[in-house]
């Protein structure tokens, strides 16, 4: 039998954290917001039916960064959120649109596509019409992401424990690999009253097959959560936390303060005035070290992360990825570098500036 042209197949999601990290870009919703195709409040990703380009753009340029996932910009693209903007017409094709988009992108680069939901905002506890409805929603956009060849599927930023574990019933039905993130606002606890490790815990016990926590946090308020999270669990970890330089005393985004500046509407730096709390490059690296130095190997970063974040993800995890070709090199600068070819008279010039 001739296999000299049968092509390689494709390492899945639990085959590739057996072996190294993987690496996950999210952010869609504010990285479009910054460059100028999504509205900041709504949030509702109609970018992928008005600027389809710009949604593959996006991806292409965090995967040149070194993302392996390339997430379906399906976050915000539900039945409550579309509801809210009266555009419930949109549903189906906007998902199978962004779904379609992730996957060409994917499999142009060997990446994983995945399918997304995440955080409703219609659950309620105490509600039980509220639990049928946001497992109708999941329903609805699971079953699109499945038709449409997903390789594994992310619940994210989920704020109740009751609405993850309907998203994981209705994920762990497809058998495909699944991925559970919480949210951890202000107290390690979710909106129900359980603690965000014991959440992962029954998670875990449920059948997830990576469980962890994304966005809200920074790295320095979200890690010390994200080493219980791996301390209790013996699945696979994953921690996305957003690029912010968040605080003990001011311990998510949201709750973000800046006295330096009177202008902001509202006076609150979330959602669109946060550019003062950005981590840089170096400090996202630093961030990627310590996750795979606890043993997380689902690693990446959340709203508010940008491609030179997770190329400095990615090589602070031994990458060289496509985008390292462009990687700093201040040897070669006119002031501050040090190469041969510089004249030694411009080199003097750093005291100066």
């Amino acid at each position: 039998m001739n296999t000299q042209n049968t092509p390689t197949p494709k390492r899945g999601l639990l085959e590739r954290l057996d072996t190294d990290a993987v690496i996950c870009a999210e952010g869609y919703l504010f990285e479009l917001e910054r460059r100028g195709y999504l509205q900041a409040g709504p949030f509702v990703p109609e970018v992928v039916l008005e600027h389809p380009e710009a949604v593959t753009r996006l991806h292409e340029d965090f995967v040149h960064a070194g993302s392996e996932v390339v997430e379906a910009f399906t976050y915000y693209a539900h039945r409550q959120k579309l509801r809210v903007i009266g555009r419930e017409d949109i549903l189906e094709t906007i998902n199978r649109q962004a779904l379609r988009i992730a996957r060409d992108v994917a499999e142009r680069n060997g990446g994983l596509m995945a399918g997304n939901i995440c955080n409703t905002n219609a659950y309620e506890a105490s509600d039980r019409k509220t639990h049928d409805a946001v497992r109708a929603m999941f329903e609805e956009q699971i079953g699109w992401a499945v038709e449409e060849g997903a390789d594994f599927l992310i619940a994210e930023t989920i704020d109740w424990y009751g609405e993850a574990e309907i998203a994981l019933d209705v994920m762990k039905k497809t058998g495909l690999p699944t991925v559970v993130t919480l949210s951890v606002h202000r107290e390690e606890k979710m909106f129900d009253g359980v603690s965000v490790v014991d959440a992962c815990k029954r998670l875990e016990a449920a059948g997830a097959d990576v469980v962890g926590l994304n966005c809200q946090r920074g790295p320095k308020t979200l890690m010390p959560v994200v080493r219980k999270v791996r301390d209790a669990v013996s699945c696979h970890v994953a921690s996305l936390p957003v690029p912010y330089r968040t605080t003990e005393a001011e311990p998510t985004f949201q709750s973000l303060t800046d006295r330096a500046c009177s202008c902001i509407p509202g006076g609150r730096p979330f959602p669109t005035a946060l550019d003062p709390f950005t981590c840089n490059r170096y400090e996202c690296a630093e961030y990627a070290r310590e996750a795979y130095d606890m043993g997380v190997r689902y690693i990446g970063l959340c709203c508010g992360a940008a491609p030179h974040h997770i190329r400095a993800v990615a090589e602070a995890l031994g990458r060289t990825v496509p985008g390292s070709r462009y990687s700093p090199d201040m040897s070669k600068h006119a002031f501050f570098g040090t190469d041969a070819a510089i004249p030694n008279a411009y080199k003097g010039r750093r005291v100066e500036i």
